[in-house]
């Protein structure tokens, strides 16, 4: 059941992992924004080294890839200068492609999502762009919540470092 939003600072996602969607809250918009995501092939969990999506409430840490072009292709974080294409996906069909933006999460709850072997942030847990080939709807990440590349722009522009994540 969704928080009321009367009572939630403004912008926050809510990430459904069962329904595999993101919803942007905005103030003052009577009706949410749903996208459809990929979270993890490996389901929920937040154990470093699991491979599975993280639960519970996050921050957005950091934002990587303003300005970036569409499909631009970040390694460690930065941008290569490659733009993907079928070329480019064909050379490297293995390749976990992290695309166009990065939403860097943060976990807020110690001992769950926060230090240890649970920390969201140093397991590098992101909210990127993936290739138009991979499929919404169904878990197929490696941990991240992947979106359409679009998609991911239209969700930069409307939040910011500090917004509230809450995964479910």
């Amino acid at each position: 059941m969704p928080n009321d939003p009367a009572r939630e600072s403004f912008p926050r996602l809510e990430i459904s992992l069962d329904q595999q969607t993101l919803t942007l809250w905005l103030e003052n918009q009577a009706e949410p924004v749903t996208y459809p995501i990929s979270s993890a092939l490996n389901g929920a969990g937040e154990l470093n080294g699991s491979g599975c999506t993280p639960r519970g409430k996050h921050y957005i840490r950091a934002m990587i890839g303003d300005g970036q072009p569409l499909n631009s292709v970040f390694v460690g974080r930065r941008p290569t200068g490659e733009i993907l294409t079928p070329e480019l996906s064909e050379q490297y069909p293995q390749r976990d492609w992290i695309l166009t933006r990065i939403l860097w999460l943060c976990g807020c709850e110690p001992g769950r999502n926060r230090l240890g072997q649970v920390d969201s942030f140093r397991r590098f847990i992101y909210i990127h762009g993936t290739p138009e080939s991979e499929p919404m709807g169904i878990p197929r990440s490696h941990g991240c919540i992947r979106m359409r590349n679009h998609d991911v722009i239209a969700l930069f522009e409307q939040v910011r470092a500090g917004t509230s994540v809450t995964i479910t």
